[in-house]
């Protein structure tokens, strides 16, 4: 679990940010501040590993919470959350080394795809001692992402895939079979597997197979929630 910390002085904006952050899984809101002061104060109660940072806030900006970050080797980590859109100082929160730039308003796909990114490099890099060229660019540059058309395969309807999306969103959390989206969509086994086959081949499920003492395999589905951001495609 990841440990964040918003530092945000309109709670308006930073009511969207916490419900936003609630609907990501692998992340904790462990504190909330308003000024950079408050959230300097924080980080030495709390074990924080990314910040939510905007740059405009009453007293000292954002960008010099970067700053304190950096020259104490903090070892946080930021994604920038703010209308600053000049390129002064995007280049100068660029330098500091942050993880993402988000221009407000956004919407949440957008702070969806900022968070999973930043979640997918973390449990990679965890999980490794070195890697290879082609490892690195995949993480960094996400180079091996196909380009997706935004026709559906003949034979599938948008508005049955919403059906079977939505299904999906319910069932997520463990493993479920093509049964289960039966029961909750209230289509055939066959076209279920259709739509199921559908969001396999684009990477957003994977499939296992599991074999019992006797009747047929059961076809078990896993989320990849780091590949959903590619269905807006299609819906």
């Amino acid at each position: 679990m990841i440990n964040v910390m918003i530092v945000e002085d309109d709670p308006m904006v930073a009511q969207i940010n916490k419900r936003y952050l609630s609907k990501i899984d692998g992340f904790r809101l462990a504190a909330t501040a308003t000024s950079v002061d408050e959230a300097i104060g924080l980080l030495n109660e709390e074990e924080i590993q990314l910040i939510l940072l905007d740059i405009f806030m009453p007293g000292k900006l954002g960008l010099e919470l970067l700053a304190y970050l950096r020259k104490n080797d903090l070892e946080t980590d930021v994604i920038i959350i703010s209308a600053a859109s000049d390129l002064e100082r995007i280049k100068r929160a660029l330098r500091y080394g942050i993880i993402d730039y988000l221009i407000k308003p956004f919407e949440f796909e957008r702070f969806n795809t900022a968070l999973t990114n930043y979640l997918e490099q973390t449990r990679f890099i965890d999980k490794q001692d070195s890697v290879s060229q082609q490892e690195l660019d995949t993480l960094l540059l996400h180079r091996d992402e196909p380009v997706i058309a935004e026709d559906l395969p003949k034979g599938l309807a948008k508005d049955t895939l919403k059906q079977v999306w939505d299904a999906i969103q319910k069932l997520k959390k463990v493993p479920f079979s093509t049964d289960d989206i039966v029961n909750v969509v209230g289509i055939s086994r066959v076209s279920a597997r259709k739509y199921l086959n559908f969001l396999k081949d684009i990477g957003i499920l994977e499939v296992k197979v599991i074999y019992g003492a006797v009747g047929r395999p059961v076809y078990q589905h896993e989320y990849n929630q780091f590949k959903e951001h590619l269905i807006k495609n299609f819906l």
